[in-house]
């Protein structure tokens, strides 16, 4: 019996010194409050701006929306939004390689002839932190 105690306890123990974390992203400067902004966390390279780690959408009041990831294990992590004008859910482009719609990333990063960078847009969080981004569409 003091076996199986001494087991949920170190397990316990685990999961409380495991930090969750949360993301706070603030979005301003959007063109008008019609449709929705989609945001995307991404916690790896490989999957940047194709799969996202978690994905929340916001409503868009006076030009301005703001959005929180919670229970965000310590990590490298980027974020992404777009303003979803059209609520379709989907990106739009045009002739597939021009944004029709407005976006941000994390730290500022922007793309040249392509998409923006995972090393320009990631940042880390850890020890239990709120991490505040503020994105400018």
């Amino acid at each position: 019996m003091q076996t199986l105690i001494n087991y949920f306890a170190l397990l316990l123990t685990g999961m409380v010194l495991n930090a969750q974390n949360n993301v706070e992203v603030t979005m301003t400067n959007f063109s008008n409050d019609k449709g929705t902004v989609k945001v995307g966390l991404y916690n790896n390279e490989g999957d940047w701006l194709e799969k996202e780690f978690k994905i929340v959408g916001s409503k868009i009041e006076n030009n301005t929306a703001k959005v929180t990831f919670t229970n965000v294990p310590d990590g490298i992590y980027a974020v992404s939004c777009f303003h979803d004008q059209d609520n379709d859910g989907v990106f739009d482009m045009y002739l597939g390689m021009i944004p029709a719609e407005d976006y941000a990333c994390s730290n500022g990063a922007t793309g040249m002839f392509g998409p923006p960078k995972w090393s320009d847009a990631k940042f880390e969080t850890k020890n239990n932190e709120t991490k505040q981004i503020t994105l400018k569409l």
